[in-house]
């Protein structure tokens, strides 16, 4: 009888001990966790004049200060090297590159990394398939100024944000094309969205925001939903322009207002014919 007295105290005592010890690892990680910051970067496009864009991104990598230098740069987790379609990136629509905890401190700059493997696909009949250089970029990186003091238990989201029309320049007589990434680096945190819905929605209308120190650009989507993404605070103009072919108007919106952290709906936007 006290044998199996003590045994059960024993085993009692043991799982308490257990217990305790789980806890105190848990409220440990707990406490790491919290005291590092989240940083997350994401991929969207302006339009362009072609029927696809292959972007091959291999790594995303930071660093805590703006010199020169090639030292301190560490690559961000959770990067997938893959080749993304920047053209389906359009409307609104993102593509999450990074997820990954950083210790508090200044983030200085953003590496965008990109391989070899770069084409585009030309708006012909054909569909022709052209190979894009990008010397620099595959050796060095797009880097991107950031210059953000990160706190511990914040999260941060940064979007880059693609210009087609102006990354991918044509080499000339060659025939070739170069790929030099025009890249807006914006702080989400900062901004705010401006969205709606273009009908007729067959249109594949071009939604513009303007003002004297932005611009930013998306393709409404088949069912006519679009959303500006990373629009700084302030006053736009917004211009929706339908294809050519469509037959129907320009259509202008004055005084837009975009507040940092909302977002302004243009609700139904309705086109009318030329």
């Amino acid at each position: 009888m006290y044998s199996k007295k003590f045994s059960v105290r024993k085993i009692t005592a043991m799982l308490i001990i257990a217990m305790a010890v789980t806890m105190f690892y848990s409220c440990d990680n707990d406490s790491d966790a919290e005291g590092k910051a989240r940083v997350k970067v994401s991929m969207t496009d302006a339009p362009g004049d072609y029927k696809n864009v292959f972007i091959d991104v291999q790594d995303v990598k930071v660093k805590s200060n703006t010199s020169a230098d090639e030292e301190g740069w560490v690559s961000l987790s959770g990067v997938e090297p893959r080749i993304y379609d920047l053209l389906e990136l359009t409307g609104g629509v993102t593509q999450m590159l990074a997820n990954s905890e950083m210790e508090p401190g200044t983030l200085g700059q953003i590496r965008l990394i990109l391989g070899p493997d770069n084409t585009i696909v030309l708006n012909d009949e054909v569909g022709t398939v052209v190979n894009l250089s990008a010397p620099s970029t595959e050796q060095s990186g797009l880097k991107l100024q950031v210059n953000q003091e990160l706190e511990a238990g914040m999260e941060y989201e940064y979007l880059l944000d693609f210009d087609v029309d102006q990354s991918i320049v044509s080499a000339g007589a060659s025939g070739g094309y170069i790929l030099k990434p025009v890249i807006r680096l914006v702080n989400l945190k900062d901004t705010g969205i401006i969205k709606g819905e273009v009908q007729p929605s067959l249109s594949q209308s071009v939604v513009k925001a303007a003002n004297a120190a932005n611009t930013i650009t998306a393709y409404a989507a088949a069912d006519g939903k679009f959303s500006l993404n990373g629009v700084p605070a302030g006053t736009y103009q917004v211009t929706v322009t339908p294809a050519v072919t469509s037959g129907l108007a320009v259509k202008v919106i004055n005084n837009v207002q975009v507040s940092s952290g909302a977002s302004a709906d243009l609700e139904v936007i309705f086109l009318e014919d030329l």
